[in-house]
């Protein structure tokens, strides 16, 4: 499991919670497939979101794109932690869309991943794209 980055303290079991409470809201009647996320700022803000979908796949969006638009059009710039998970046991990790969006609002950050009913995973989002575009 990955640490933070010195000096700062991420709580990894809120996080989550914040995406589980995420996901309840979720939009998806088309995979049944509820999907939440939270994101830690910079400057300690934590934004949600959750998947919309679209009866045209192409118009769906993801929780963590969801969240991440909250947060810059709240003004964040950059982000220490993404939390992703749902409501299930399932772990869920990003998809490469995802993967890409995130890294321009920082490449170190860490992906939080809910792992059974009480456990998570934590990873720098670099060991999921190595070298974005």
């Amino acid at each position: 499991m990955a640490e933070p980055q010195k000096g700062i303290d991420i709580d990894y079991a809120g996080l989550l919670a914040k995406a589980v409470k995420a996901a309840e809201v979720s939009y998806s009647p088309y995979s049944h497939y509820r999907v939440g996320a939270a994101i830690l700022t910079a400057d300690g803000e934590i934004f949600t979101g959750t998947n919309v979908e679209n009866s045209y796949i192409g118009c769906s969006i993801c929780a963590e794109r969801t969240a991440a638009v909250k947060a810059v059009s709240s003004g964040a710039r950059q982000f220490l932690a993404c939390a992703v998970a749902n409501p299930t046991d399932d772990e869920c990790v990003p998809c490469g869309i995802c993967r890409q969006f995130l890294a321009e609002f920082g490449k170190d950050q860490l992906i939080i991943v809910k792992k059974g009913q009480d456990g998570h995973i934590a990873m720098p989002l670099s060991e999921l794209l190595p070298e974005p575009g």
